[in-house]
C-alpha cells in the first residue's frame, strides 16, 4: 500500500537524519528471535502448559515470593527462561539497528524492559543500555547480605521438561551461599536490587542531557500499552528533544502527534524501513 510505503520513506528520512538515535525496546523485539509471546495467558501456557496444569499465569509465577516458598518453581521458570536466552541468536533486525546507530554522529542508547541481553549478545555497547526492569544475567541474594550483584554466567539451572521444576543444585550467593534470584523486576518486587539500573540511568540522562539542540529519531520496537514503561519512555524523549517517534507495533502502533506508526513486526520493519534507508545513503555517497 502507497501509505506504508510513504511511512517507510519517512521513518528512513528520520534516521538518515538523525544525529543520534534512541533505540527502545519491549516483549515484541524478541519474538523473531524464536522468543515466545507471553501476551496473554493463553500465549504463557502454549510456552509452558505445565503451569497451565497448575493455574499458574506469567504474572502469578514472575512473583518473588516462590523463591521463599517454593524455590525449585521460582527457579524452574527463570531456569528455563536462562538457558533460553543463552541460546537464542537475535535476528538481523539488531544489526540493522547496529548499522544506523554506527553512521550517526552521536551514536545511539537502547533503552528496553526486556531482561534477555539480547542487544548485548548483538554487539551493542553495555555501557550504552539501559534495562529497567534489570536483566537475567546477574542475580542478587535473597538474604541481602550486602555481596551486590554477581554474574550469573558460571551457574546453570537443570529444568524439568514436564514439570518444569528445577533440579540439582540451584544458584547460590557467593557471599553467604543463600539462595540467589535473578536481578529482575518482578510483580510486587519490594526486595529488587536497582543499583545496576540505576547506574545505567544516570547514563542515559547525562547522554540524553547532550543532545539538546541536536536531531533526533527515537525507534520504538514491540512496546505494548499492557507495561508502558517503554512507551512513555520514548514518548517523552521525542517531545522534549523535537525528535521523530518511530512506533514498531504489530497491535499498537499508534501514538501522539507526529508518531510515525508501523503495524509490522520488528524484523520485517526495520528490514523494509533499512531499503529506503540505504537509498538515502547512496545518494549521500553519490553526492
Amino acid at each position: 500500500m502507497r501509505q506504508d510505503q510513504d511511512r517507510y520513506e519517512a521513518a528512513a528520512e528520520a534516521i538518515h537524519q538523525a544525529d543520534a538515535l534512541l533505540i527502545t525496546a519491549g516483549a515484541g523485539m524478541g519474538v523473531d528471535s524464536g522468543l515466545p509471546d507471553f501476551r496473554g495467558n493463553q500465549g504463557f501456557w502454549r510456552a509452558y502448559p505445565a503451569y497451565a496444569d497448575l493455574g499458574l499465569s506469567f504474572v502469578s509465577l514472575a512473583s518473588p515470593g516462590w523463591f521463599q516458598r517454593d524455590p525449585r518453581l521460582a527457579w524452574g521458570f527463570y531456569g528455563h527462561r536462562l538457558a533460553l536466552y543463552r541460546r537464542t541468536h537475535p535476528h538481523d533486525g539488531f544489526a540493522i539497528l547496529r548499522r544506523w546507530a554506527a553512521k550517526r554522529p552521536l551514536g545511539a542508547w537502547v533503552f528496553t524492559s526486556n531482561v534477555d541481553g539480547q542487544f548485548q549478545r548483538a554487539g551493542f555497547d553495555p555501557m550504552r543500555i539501559t534495562e529497567c526492569h534489570g536483566a537475567i544475567d546477574f542475580l542478587q541474594c535473597t538474604a541481602d547480605c550486602g555481596a551486590g550483584l554477581f554474574p550469573a554466567d558460571p551457574f546453570t539451572v537443570e529444568v524439568d521438561g514436564k514439570t518444569f521444576r528445577a533440579r540439582g543444585d540451584l544458584p547460590v550467593c557467593p557471599n553467604c551461599g543463600a539462595l540467589a534470584r535473578p536481578n529482575i523486576l518482578m510483580f510486587g518486587d519490594f526486595g529488587w536490587d536497582e543499583s545496576r539500573t540505576d547506574e545505567q540511568e544516570t547514563r542515559m540522562k547525562t547522554w540524553l542531557g547532550s543532545l539538546v539542540g541536536r536531531r533526533v529519531a527515537v525507534v520504538e520496537c514491540g512496546a505494548g500499552t499492557a507495561i508502558p514503561t517503554v512507551r512513555m519512555m520514548s514518548e517523552r524523549v521525542a517531545q522534549a528533544l523535537g525528535g521523530a517517534l518511530l512506533r514498531i507495533n504489530v497491535r499498537e502502533p499508534e501514538g501522539p502527534g507526529g508518531t510515525i506508526p508501523l503495524a509490522e513486526g520488528a524484523l520485517a520493519a526495520l528490514r523494509a524501513i533499512d531499503v529506503q534507508y540505504a537509498v538515502r545513503e547512496s545518494g549521500d555517497e553519490r553526492t
